[in-house]
C-alpha cells in the first residue's frame, strides 16, 4: 500500500508541475464570436500564410472551412491553398516528420484541436509574448511557455520584442491603487516588461493584437466547427422540454389525485 501511495504521488506531481507553470505567467482574456465570419476569414489567412509552413490542421478540410467562414472555392485555392491539395482534402503540410525532428528537434504539433487543449485566453497571450532572447537556438523565447522550441513568425508584424524597463501601474489585491490626494495612478518602475521596439513590424500594437484575436478566433472556430450550430440545436432541445415537462406534470397531477 505504501508503494502504491509513492508511486501516485510521483504520479501527480508533473500536474502540479503543469499547473504551477500554468499560473507563472497570468493570461490575457480574449473575447471570441464564432459569428463573426470576417474574423474567421482573416485568422483562417493568417493560419494559412505563416502557421501552415509547419503545424498542419489535419482534422480539417478546406472545403468545410470554405462553406463555414463564407469562402468561394475559388478565392480558397487561390488564397489558401499553396500545396497542390484539392478542395476536399484535409490541411495538411508537406513537411516530413523526420525531416521536422532534425530541424525542431520535435515534429510541430497539428493545430486542430490546439484551442479546446490549451485555452482561448493561453493561445491569445502566448502568441503575443514572444521576446529576443539570443541564449536561444531561435533567438527567441516566450513568456507563457518559456524555452519553448518555436521560432517567433509574426515578428515581422508585431515587430522586435524585448525585455526592457517601463513604468507600470501598482496593483495590490487585484485593484489598482491611485494617490488619494492628486487621483495620479500609482506607479513603479518594471524592468521584466515585453517592449516592443518602434518600427521593427508592420501592424500597431492594436492591430497585431487584433490580428492574433482574429487567429485565436479561427482555431478556436477549427476546434469545434459545429459549436454554433450545437448551441441552436440545444435552444430547441431545452424548449422542447420544458413543453413536453408542462404537459408531463399535468398528466402525472392528473393519474397521482385518486391514487392514496
Amino acid at each position: 500500500m505504501k508503494k502504491q501511495f509513492i508511486a501516485l504521488i510521483f504520479a501527480v506531481l508533473p500536474a502540479f508541475a503543469l499547473a504551477q507553470a500554468a499560473l507563472e505567467y497570468p493570461n490575457d482574456h480574449v473575447d471570441i464570436d464564432l459569428a463573426d465570419k470576417a474574423a474567421l476569414q482573416d485568422g483562417a489567412r493568417t493560419f494559412a500564410n505563416y502557421c501552415m509552413g509547419c503545424h498542419s490542421a489535419k482534422f480539417q478540410r478546406y472545403e468545410r472551412v470554405a462553406k463555414d467562414l463564407g469562402i468561394s472555392e475559388e478565392l480558397m485555392m487561390d488564397n489558401l491553398v499553396f500545396t497542390g491539395a484539392k478542395i476536399g482534402d484535409h490541411m495538411k503540410i508537406g513537411m516530413q516528420p523526420n525531416d521536422a525532428k532534425v530541424w525542431f528537434g520535435a515534429a510541430p504539433p497539428d493545430l486542430t484541436l490546439v484551442a479546446r487543449v490549451r485555452g482561448t485566453d493561453w493561445l491569445y497571450t502566448y502568441l503575443r509574448t514572444f521576446y529576443e532572447d539570443p541564449t536561444r537556438p531561435y533567438g527567441v523565447n516566450n513568456k507563457v511557455f518559456p524555452n519553448v522550441g518555436m521560432p517567433n513568425v509574426l515578428v515581422g508584424l508585431q515587430g522586435r520584442q524585448v525585455i526592457g524597463c517601463k513604468q507600470v501601474q501598482v496593483v495590490e489585491h487585484g485593484k489598482k491603487q491611485y494617490d488619494p490626494l492628486t487621483g495620479a495612478p500609482i506607479t513603479h518602475e518594471a524592468c521584466d516588461q515585453l517592449t516592443v521596439v518602434p518600427k521593427t513590424g508592420t501592424l500597431t500594437e492594436a492591430e497585431f493584437d487584433q490580428k492574433i484575436h482574429n487567429l485565436v478566433s479561427f482555431l478556436a472556430y477549427s476546434a469545434n466547427p459545429v459549436k454554433l450550430e450545437s448551441q441552436r440545436i440545444g435552444v430547441y432541445v431545452l424548449l422542447y422540454l420544458a413543453f413536453f415537462f408542462v404537459f408531463a406534470y399535468l398528466l402525472k397531477r392528473e393519474y397521482w389525485k385518486d391514487v392514496h
